[in-house]
């Protein structure tokens, strides 16, 4: 049997954080927003999982509200997602995403990107694809986006 699911997350980058991708640093002036410590990419793969599960997104397991989990490392997150995951008895297929922003280039960044993830998810690089994406300058560099999709089986 096999399942999909699409996520997505946004957020503004701001002066005082740092940028984490897909649980990698990326260096940069700013860092993304958010409740979490702002890692777009791990938050729109873990809604699609969630998603190709028929479960709650991740605000629902992890709210914005609660104070005790502020500044959460999103590898934690994905860790909890990947425990349900396997509670339902589904693996993980292939995943693939683009994340979307002016600035910084991702591309330099995508093997350890990639890396960090297969270890998080514990599954083969090689199933997990990774797109960086600009704008084309319609909007300037004050976010990031991620789109994933993902391919569960039982």
């Amino acid at each position: 049997m096999f399942k999909t699911g699409i996520g997505f997350d946004i957020h503004k980058f701001v002066k005082g954080r740092k940028f984490i991708l897909g649980g990698v640093e990326i260096p940069y002036e700013k860092g993304l927003s958010g409740h979490s410590d702002g890692d777009v990419l791990i938050h729109a793969i873990s809604d699609a999982i969630l998603g190709a599960l028929g479960r709650p997104d991740i605000g629902y397991y992890f709210p914005d509200t609660d104070k005790k989990i502020k500044g959460i490392d999103s590898k934690k997150i994905l860790k909890k997602v990947i425990e349900f995951l396997k509670e339902d008895g589904y693996k993980i297929s292939n995943i693939d995403n683009v994340i979307i922003c002016e600035k910084p280039k991702i591309l330099p960044f995508v093997e350890k990107i990639k890396e960090s993830l297969s270890n998080i998810i514990e599954i083969e690089k090689e199933k997990i694809g990774i797109k960086g994406k600009t704008t084309e300058g319609i909007k300037k560099e004050n976010f990031c986006a991620s789109i994933s999709v993902v391919l569960i089986e039982k």
